[in-house]
């Protein structure tokens, strides 16, 4: 995905000249050789363990490992979508497509087009897809008038953000072959056949190494765990932020809708990075272990122009927007109350 072109004030391109000065938008090959081949590691080490273990009830520590192992993965496909490793388009494609597609399960091209989209307009509440009213409601308007199943999700969506997350693998691979079906990804043939040969792959491994249940049970905690842990990476980053009105420069418009997490080496690794959202927003194609070193530069030009820059612990970014998805449905909780009393 190619960074989205801002239309800038000086406020903005003073700030591009200070991260440009300090050498923050170079490649880092070595980093990414680096983080490339312990991810391949981890997801060759994790199967290679899994055949070897064999038909174990221990198998469902191996499911977890994998989770884990496929949500880095998903953060690698994520920094080829930005080409944060390789410069052209070209190799950033083709390696996306192995991870996203062969890898994970997920078409990475339905899912950079929608990336895409969020990042010119995040947290708006009709342009950026992140926050459309679907299973979660992020808009008090949106709360209104559901009923049924969809009505109870949006009155206790807080409550059950965390267990949701758990089918978040699942709808990615749904939402990945309905775009595919639609005919709204380039090179749908090639994408498909890669989704086909993960899909395949993955279930023969299962069925043939494992009993029936034993299969089953690992397909279950995988791709739950897969899907908390993924969710975990994003929540963080922009919900419970404000909704911009449009008419906010680039700078602000990325700034005032993202939220930092603080935390050392291991937030960065487990994250993938995405703890820097505000740097990430400005700068998508800077590499991600440039984040932290632009950090200090881009909250001391906020403070310098009077911009708001939110930075939380990893625990008060889950409370903000656990905490806002639960006042979003307060109309929606007034609104069933009064057709119960009525």
């Amino acid at each position: 995905m190619a960074p989205p072109r801002p239309t800038t004030g000086s406020d903005f391109a003073i700030l591009s000249r200070r991260i440009t000065g300090a050498g923050l938008m170079q490649r880092r090959p070595i980093y990414y050789v680096a983080r490339l081949s312990v991810v391949s590691l981890m997801l060759i080490g994790g199967w290679t363990a899994f055949f070897l273990i064999g038909s174990s009830w221990w198998q469902l520590v191996t499911a977890a490992f994998l989770a884990v192992t496929f949500t880095q993965v998903a953060l690698v496909a994520h920094d080829l979508a930005h080409r944060q490793v390789f410069r052209t388009k070209r190799p950033s494609e083709i390696a996306g497509r192995i991870a996203g597609n062969l890898g994970v399960g997920m078409s990475y091209g339905w899912w950079m087009d929608k990336h895409t989209r969020h990042h010119n307009n995040p947290n708006h509440d009709d342009l950026d897809p992140d926050v459309a009213p679907e299973v979660l409601i992020w808009a008090t308007e949106s709360a209104l008038g559901r009923r049924g199943l969809k009505g109870f999700i949006t009155r206790h969506q807080a409550a059950l953000f965390f267990p949701l997350l758990t089918l978040l693998a699942i709808d990615l691979k749904v939402s990945s072959i309905k775009a595919l079906r639609a005919g709204v990804v380039k090179h749908r043939k090639l994408e498909s056949a890669l989704l086909v040969l993960h899909a395949i792959g993955y279930l023969v491994a299962l069925f043939t190494v494992l009993s029936p249940l034993q299969a089953i049970a690992f397909l279950l905690v995988h791709q739950a765990l897969f899907g908390v842990y993924l969710g975990m990476t994003f929540a963080p980053n922009h919900k419970g932020m404000p909704h911009p009105t449009g008419a906010e420069d680039y700078l602000r418009k990325q700034v005032l809708t993202s939220r930092n997490v603080r935390g050392g080496w291991l937030t960065d690794a487990a994250l993938g990075g995405l703890n820097y959202q505000i740097e990430h927003h400005l700068f998508p194609g800077m590499p991600a272990p440039n984040l932290r070193k632009a950090q200090p530069i881009v909250e001391a030009h906020c403070a310098e122009i009077g911009v708001a820059y939110v930075q939380t612990s990893l625990v008060t970014s889950y409370r903000q927007a656990l905490g806002y998805l639960h006042e979003v449905s307060a109309p929606a909780r007034a609104e069933h109350a009064a057709r119960r009393a009525a």
